[in-house]
């Protein structure tokens, strides 16, 4: 069973950059399609990017694509989120996520079942 634990938020002006971090444990880091997800205040959390078990493929949601970079490093054990062009509608809480199906199931949404504890990223205009 996978470990999940985030950093890298905090507090940003519109149209600035943050680089979140996600660092795991246990399981073979590289077996699980890894995501990110999102919630802001009075909504359902959201897909916003996956990335296959060798990092070579990803799958964004429409609202950050050209934006947002998803990428990973499995001699670290960490999957990242690039933040770019920051808009005040992307402040929510970001939790990174692992599906254990296998590497190729990064852009099924519904398949992710292990999840960090969240960290915030606020946006002002």
């Amino acid at each position: 069973q996978v470990q999940l634990v985030e950093s890298g938020g905090g507090l940003v002006q519109a149209g600035g950059s943050l680089r979140l971090s996600c660092a795991a444990s246990g399981g073979t880091f590289s077996w699980y399609s890894m995501g990110w997800f999102r919630q802001a205040p009075g909504k359902e959390r959201e897909f916003v990017a996956g990335i296959s078990g060798s990092g070579d493929n990803t799958y964004y949601a429409d609202s950050v694509k050209g934006r947002f970079t998803i990428s990973r490093d499995n001699a670290k054990n960490t999957v990242y989120l690039q933040m770019n062009r920051l808009k005040p509608e992307d402040t929510a809480v970001y939790y990174c996520a692992a599906n254990d199906r296998g590497p190729n199931y990064y852009h099924y949404p519904l398949l992710y079942d292990y999840w960090g504890q969240g960290t915030q990223v606020t946006v002002s205009s």
